[in-house]
């Protein structure tokens, strides 16, 4: 059973578009994930200019999964991370007590490049929000990958299908990619109380009813919840156990108002280290989350 259906809210970062997602005034998080922004489809000209990179910035008691479909965006961080994201690769971030990074379009300016992705933010665990910075970078290969009903399933993180992918997780959660012929149909089991599906690209069929790209489906929970494509797609699946209300103001995201304000203060006071190779700019604190 379908219990609710968030349409994306698209808007302009200065250079290309996100569709947001999650948080969402009915639906704050599903499972752990607390934030779900879908980047592009953007095509980028050679010569893009720099205000178009996503400068240093600050966060705190997340983890951050970049996944892209198309297109590379060079990551640096600072624990000392200079890692090329590309398509099909994991990016698991986690800010613990805070990290900072930057996310620049190298390649595109260089040479053009086209973006099409998924950036989303998992909560912590409570015993887990000052945990120590850390990033991993898992290959395609490292992905557990199976076919299902037609489709190609790639796990991203978590465990489902019995399967558990190489991205250190922090609770009990799974994030899976499906490409979607024409015709092929997926399931999804029922096995975390809370479940949602997001179409990047194409369209699917779920409980008599067609959904197009941009539209994430959230699902009661018990019961297995199957998919037919009616076109060539592009899911991704996520979800997991729930965490508890967490607090999300910019990109700070705590179990306390308290611990919010203190990474406000700390990053207003350049408390907080630049990362090591992108240090001589930053995104200074919105004023209306001052």
């Amino acid at each position: 059973m379908i219990e609710l259906v968030i349409d994306q809210r698209r808007r302009d970062l200065g250079g290309f578009e996100v569709g947001r997602v999650l948080p969402y005034a009915r639906r704050r998080m599903v499972g752990p994930f607390v934030f779900f922004d879908h980047m592009g489809p953007a095509a980028f000209a050679a010569g893009l200019p720099r205000s178009v990179d996503v400068r240093p910035h600050p966060h705190i008691g997340l983890s951050t999964i970049t996944y892209l479909f198309e297109g590379e965006i060079m990551h640096r961080d600072s624990v000392g991370s200079v890692q090329p994201i590309r398509a099909g690769e994991v990016n698991w971030m986690t800010a613990g007590r805070g990290i900072t990074h930057s996310e620049r379009f190298e390649r595109a300016r260089l040479q053009g490049d086209t973006l099409h992705g998924i950036q989303s933010w998992v909560a912590l665990p409570e015993a887990d929000e000052e945990a120590e910075p850390a990033f991993s970078h898992y290959a395609m290969e490292d992905q557990p990958a199976f076919q299902q009903g037609g489709a190609t399933a790639r796990l991203v993180a978590g465990t489902i299908f019995g399967r558990t992918a190489k991205a250190k997780t922090h609770s009990p959660m799974f994030y899976l990619h499906w490409a979607l012929p024409t015709g092929s149909t997926a399931e999804l089991p029922a096995d975390y109380p809370e479940r949602a599906v997001y179409v990047a690209a194409g369209a699917v069929e779920a409980a008599g009813e067609t959904y197009g790209a941009g539209k994430m489906l959230i699902f009661a929970p018990g019961g297995a919840v199957g998919l037919r494509a009616v076109a060539p797609s592009i899911v991704m699946a996520l979800g997991g156990e729930p965490l508890g209300e967490r607090f999300v103001e910019w990109n700070f995201v705590a179990s306390s108002r308290e611990r919010i304000e203190q990474a406000k203060a700390d990053w207003r006071a350049g408390r907080m280290k630049l990362p090591d190779h992108d240090n001589q700019e930053f995104i200074p604190l919105p004023a209306e989350a001052g």
